[in-house]
């Protein structure tokens, strides 16, 4: 099965032809990325008790900030000034995840991961590949588009007791909360969405990836 893709620079040749032979996505995992969360935050000021005050010795309005306050989530601006994007899973651009060298490829579909405000991302695991348990400094969202997704939390790496997701299936990782996952024997796609900026912290400080066995 095969995913959104963003209309944006061609991902590597062989990408492309493998999303052409994956068929049409789950009705799953197409009704989770089309509503993928965007939540926010909005504040109100609670109006305050009232005395009287003569008017010569009412204060001045003070200024409306112009900052959000620190941790609220800034929403987009809405149509005509915020465009409908089209997003093409075989026009991803796929880059190593972590820069890792054992073949986990991330490619960005919206937002910027390094950056404030939302994101969505599509990882794909190889057969055979895991993470060893880290955290994150976001809440994080995740939907197996293909393959099977091996999952597990704490700070000590099972592989043998991991749960196992299917496409369509879900899974929340709190924030700061240990974790690892990846893929057994078949190669592995998930989304992610989240509030950046984000990485990923190793409990122990070694490679955020190795081999599932």
């Amino acid at each position: 099965m095969r995913m959104l893709r963003a209309t944006g620079p061609s991902s590597r040749t062989g990408l492309a032809k493998q999303a052409r032979r994956w068929g049409p996505p789950s009705s799953a995992a197409v009704g989770f990325l089309s509503a993928l969360l965007v939540a926010g935050c909005s504040t109100a000021n609670a109006p305050g008790s009232e005395s009287p005050v003569p008017a010569a010795s009412a204060p001045a309005s003070a200024p409306a900030a112009t900052n959000p306050p620190t941790g609220a989530v800034t929403l987009p601006p809405g149509y005509p000034d915020r465009p409908f994007v089209r997003v093409k899973f075989d026009e991803l651009t796929w880059r190593p995840t972590e820069g890792n060298t054992l073949g986990v490829e991330t490619a960005v579909v919206e937002g910027d991961p390094s950056k404030p405000g939302y994101y969505l991302t599509i990882n794909h695991f190889p057969k055979g590949v895991m993470s060893r348990p880290h955290y994150h400094p976001d809440e994080r969202y995740i939907m197996v588009l293909r393959g099977t997704w091996y999952t597990d939390e704490g700070e000590v790496f099972r592989p043998t007791q991991a749960v196992a997701l299917k496409p369509g299936d879900f899974m929340r990782h709190p924030k700061g909360g240990p974790h690892y996952d990846g893929a057994l024997d078949e190669d592995t796609w998930v989304a992610i969405s989240g509030y950046g900026p984000t990485k990923a912290t190793v409990v122990d400080g070694g490679e955020l990836f190795g081999r599932s066995r």
